[in-house]
Parts: structure tokens; C-alpha cells; sequence
């Protein structure tokens, strides 16, 4: 994972396009990069985090899941460290 913000979720999943657009708006906001991982391409993903999806990490840490904010990943960005949903 190369980008400071990644979603990992799958194709056809409404929370990842809720999820999508959030991030979307907050990298446009702080220029910050992103980038999309489906669980489908990783099977190390999808053993991990497959009842959880969407998920969000911020430089590798898990910040937010299921349901996300401009704040979840604001607070992260900001702080460096891993916020609960």
C-alpha cells in the first residue's frame, strides 16, 4: 500500500461507495493520496477484514469500518494513530 489513505472493500458494495466518497472529499480537501484495494484481488485482505468492509487505513492503521466519517479520517490524518469507529 503505497497511498496515505486505503479503502478496502469489494465491487457492488454500497458502504464502499459511501465510503469512496468521504475519502474522495477528504483527500481533496488536504491533498492527501488514496487508493482502492478490492478483497477480491487479496485473499490475505479477505480473510482479514471481509465481515468489516468497507475499511479504511491511514498510513497502514485501521480507522474506521463499516460506516465512515470525514472526521474518523480527519482525526487520524491529524493525529497519526488508529481512531475506533
Amino acid at each position: 500500500m503505497s497511498a496515505r489513505i486505503s479503502l478496502i472493500g469489494k465491487p457492488g458494495c454500497h458502504l464502499c461507495d459511501e465510503a469512496r466518497t468521504v475519502i474522495m472529499a477528504v483527500c481533496a480537501e488536504r491533498g492527501e493520496s488514496w487508493e482502492e484495494i478490492s478483497i477480491l484481488d487479496h485473499p490475505e485482505l479477505a480473510e482479514e477484514y471481509w465481515t468489516e468492509i468497507p475499511v479504511v487505513l491511514v498510513d497502514g492503521n485501521k480507522v474506521a469500518f463499516w460506516r465512515v466519517s470525514k472526521q474518523q479520517i480527519a482525526t487520524a490524518l491529524d493525529q497519526g494513530r488508529t481512531v475506533t469507529p
